[in-house]
């Protein structure tokens, strides 16, 4: 006998409960690809955006640098080998993730399964949002209604009328017209990303993801399942990655009201390419002067391009958000979303 339970509780459940599919360590290269295993250009690039931060706060003795979502670790340990000698040494890394960490992580890196309570410098959460449990409600002929899902089969029926907060949200950001639409009611993504702007007290919180803006919701939703490198239905069952698209424009809205003092919501192309980041080939010429280092920067530029391929990684969205600084030079003249 199915238990039909909602979407969130089910992703919840799949994602981070006992033996779920994070808290028994699985990391996200095993499943799917990612900026930060796509090219060390990701990594140099955030880089530059640190080292931009360190200087808006004044050089501090000891400067943030967090990463949400953390996965192995490697983030943290690349970007430290892209900063300057001086930079490097002033670093608290801080990775947040709800698995154990992995076997050979550096002493200097603190893991950790909550955010941490002060932060000044730099927050990155790279395809985190995107793993917050939602809802998800279906527009039908007598109104909208919350969908239940069995977790063993993926199957799903038609539950309650949505909560206050959800309709309330639902209004504002997404709202349903006709019979068959789907909504993912980004309310809970908002809230993290709420907690994390609190606990920023003076820096920059980057958060990149999958993501959609109100004037182009997908009808259908966007809710999907990854294993092993491959796109599976998302049955909440603990077997797959289970996610959903982020509505990074209402979070953009909820990090003001927490306290951000300047946003940019934006493509990952047009930031990685205002932080240096060009993916163009090298020049004919070097061919013949130093073969093999013509082949290591056309690898390397292939390896960059994916990163700002339009109709991949680089139509993922960026929300940058500042507390009590400006936004980074580099991303001053960044064309904004909508």
């Amino acid at each position: 006998m199915a238990a039909w339970v909602t979407w969130r509780t089910a992703m919840e459940r799949a994602l981070y409960g006992p033996d779920g599919f994070y808290r028994r360590g699985e990391r996200p290269a095993e499943h799917f690809r990612t900026s930060v295993h796509a090219s060390p250009g990701f990594a140099a690039a955030l880089a530059r955006l640190l080292t931009e931060v360190d200087a808006e706060l004044g050089h501090p003795p000891r400067l943030d640098l967090v990463d949400v979502g953390a996965g192995g670790g490697g983030l943290l340990t690349a970007i430290t080998a892209n900063v300057p000698p001086g930079l490097a040494g002033r670093l608290a890394l801080t990775a947040v993730e709800v698995a154990p960490p992995p076997a050979g992580l550096p002493d200097r890196i603190r893991w950790r399964d909550t955010l941490p309570g002060d932060v000044t410098g730099l927050v990155i959460a790279n395809e985190w949002l995107d793993n917050v449990p939602l809802d998800v409600v279906e527009q039908t002929p007598d109104g909208p209604r919350t969908v239940l899902v069995d977790p063993a089969t993926g199957a799903e029926r038609p539950g309650p009328p949505p909560s206050g907060e959800d309709a309330d949200w639902l209004e504002r950001w997404w709202p349903l017209r006709e019979p068959g639409d789907r909504a993912e009611v980004g309310h809970p993504r908002c809230n993290a990303w709420t907690a994390v702007i609190r606990r920023l007290r003076r820096g920059v919180a980057v958060a990149m993801d999958y993501s959609h803006s109100r004037t182009a919701r997908p009808v259908y939703g966007t809710l999907t399942g990854y294993r092993d490198g491959a796109t599976v239905p998302p049955v909440p069952d603990g077997s797959c990655d289970v996610t959903a698209h982020v509505a990074l424009d209402a979070c953009t809205r909820a990090g003001e009201q927490a306290g951000a003092t300047a946003s940019l919501f934006t493509t990952q192309r047009a930031a990685l390419r205002a932080l240096g980041l060009t993916g163009e080939r090298p020049p004919a010429a070097l061919a013949h002067r130093d073969p093999r280092g013509y082949v290591a920067a056309l690898c390397a530029a292939g390896a960059d391009a994916e990163l700002i391929d339009p109709a991949g990684l680089g139509g993922f969205g960026w929300l940058v958000q500042a507390v009590d600084v400006p936004l980074p030079a580099s991303l001053a003249g960044v064309q904004i979303s909508t």
